[in-house]
């Protein structure tokens, strides 16, 4: 067994099970996809730490225990389509890939989305497809999704995002300010009206573009 295969062994077993991580099939997911090759390589050696990895730029790799447990609370079914907002080196989008049918990794980093290219293609990963373009508009042509992932901290959720969202869909993402804890949050769409739920508190990095409006001062 690799030293890669038993960090990733760890990973599961000291930070995702203990942390309310319970669905098998998301398990299988993470035993699967190997996030050393998500990462820039001079990160392969720590991408299995219980922490956020910086990937520069203001750019960061969500810490696997949040991305299990907001992933866990999208309940991705097999036949639904998701978007990944932020998707950065891809790790999120290649999880989620092994629950559904189809993923939008929405990027706007070229370096970062190349970096998850070469990843998915090392999985013989297909149904994950790229678009470069900017992340605070989503990617209305493949709209309605049934999943909307944001990879790090946002503010707010941008209106245009949120009208993306099909009925019954489920929307995850962290949400915080400068200051003060992340409430990671569900947010569905049922009848046409949305409910937010918190989860769990987390400490994500906000994503650059996503950070909270400056406010007006008299």
């Amino acid at each position: 067994m690799s030293v890669y295969e038993t960090a990733r062994i760890n990973m599961i077993e000291s930070q995702l099970r203990p942390n309310r991580v319970t669905d098998e099939r998301l398990i299988g997911a993470f035993e699967r996809i190997r996030r050393e090759l998500f990462v820039p390589e001079h990160l392969r050696g720590v991408a299995y730490l219980d922490e956020d990895l910086p990937l520069g730029g203001g750019r960061y790799l969500m810490e696997p225990m949040v991305v299990a447990r907001l992933t866990q609370a999208a309940a991705v079914a097999s036949k639904e389509i998701a978007l990944v907002v932020g998707a950065g080196v891809g790790y999120e989008a290649a999880l989620i890939s092994m629950l559904g049918r189809l993923v939008i990794a929405l990027e706007d980093n070229a370096e970062l989305a190349r970096i998850g290219r070469a990843a998915l293609v090392e999985h013989r990963i297909a149904a994950v497809n790229y678009v470069e373009e900017p992340l605070a508009q989503g990617h209305r042509p493949r709209a309605p999704y049934d999943v909307i992932l944001f990879a790090g901290a946002i503010a707010e959720v941008p209106d245009e995002i949120v009208a993306q969202l099909g009925e019954g869909g489920r929307m995850l993402a962290v949400i915080r300010g400068e200051t003060g804890p992340g409430r990671a949050t569900l947010i569905t769409r049922t009848g046409g009206v949305l409910a937010h739920r918190v989860i769990f508190d987390a400490a994500t990095p906000l994503l650059p573009g996503f950070r909270p409006k400056p406010a007006f001062v008299f």
